[in-house]
């Protein structure tokens, strides 16, 4: 029982790492372990030395400043990034690509000396028929994802699918995926409602210093509220 346990403890820091808070039921779903058996690992990894800090009523996460030795990828993880990867290169938005690129390069840094050669032979041995001519319509995603996160305005010269051009200074709230183009969610301070706006019409686009409020909403109830109000099924 012990080497699953060491197994699941090693997990777990790794989850600390990658997200700004993880909470005792996540990591007990997850691991498929009592709550109590969570609390018993929490107290282990601080036992031995790993700065996890609790903040209560909310979850676990590590101190600021601490860093792991460099992660070891399993061959699996490795084909799984790879596969990521040419499944990016295929992407319309070129600001995804180019640092999708950049951030392989680091992850490939780290893997083994044998796990190079098998991830260079499988990039190599994997194709997607999808955007064939490699077009790139797009390239805001990163600046937008970046908005999102800071909750940024944003100013839009917009054409539509109208041939209509206008300026729209707009909160920018999510994006999504669909017929191999991205779209973006946001409220819209010209029309005062949230507008969809795709990428591959934004003709030039400013970050400004000006914040705004968080909407105190999910994408789940965003496209719940859509349904409702045009009465078309989730996708």
């Amino acid at each position: 029982m012990e080497k699953p346990r060491l197994t699941r403890l090693t997990q777990i820091v790794t989850l600390l790492q990658s997200k700004r808070l993880v909470t005792a039921t996540e990591l007990s779903k997850k691991f498929q372990v009592s709550v109590r058996t969570i609390y018993r690992d929490i107290r282990t990894l601080e036992n031995s030395g790993i700065p996890v800090v609790t903040e209560e009523g909310k979850g676990y996460f590590l101190q600021e400043g601490y860093q792991l030795p460099p992660i070891m990828f399993s061959e699996d993880e490795a084909n799984a990034l790879i596969t990521a990867e040419q499944l990016i290169l295929k992407n319309k938005d070129a600001s995804l690509i180019e640092n999708y690129s950049e951030a392989i390069t680091k992850i490939k840094a780290v893997l083994r000396h044998s796990q190079k050669g098998k991830a260079d032979l499988l990039s190599q041995r994997i194709a997607f028929r999808a955007n064939a001519e490699k077009e790139q319509s797009s390239n805001y995603l990163i600046q937008i994802q970046s908005a999102i996160t800071n909750y940024y305005l944003l100013d839009l010269g917009y054409l539509s699918l109208e041939n209509n051009f206008t300026n729209r200074v707009v909160e920018p709230f999510a994006l999504y995926s669909t017929n191999e183009n991205w779209l973006l969610i946001a409220y819209c301070r010209l029309r005062n409602e949230f507008r969809v706006f795709r990428l591959d019409c934004i003709q030039d686009m400013k970050v400004l210093n000006d914040t705004f409020t968080p909407h105190k909403m999910t994408l789940e109830e965003y496209f719940k509220i859509c349904q409702e109000k045009y009465d078309i099924p989730l996708t």
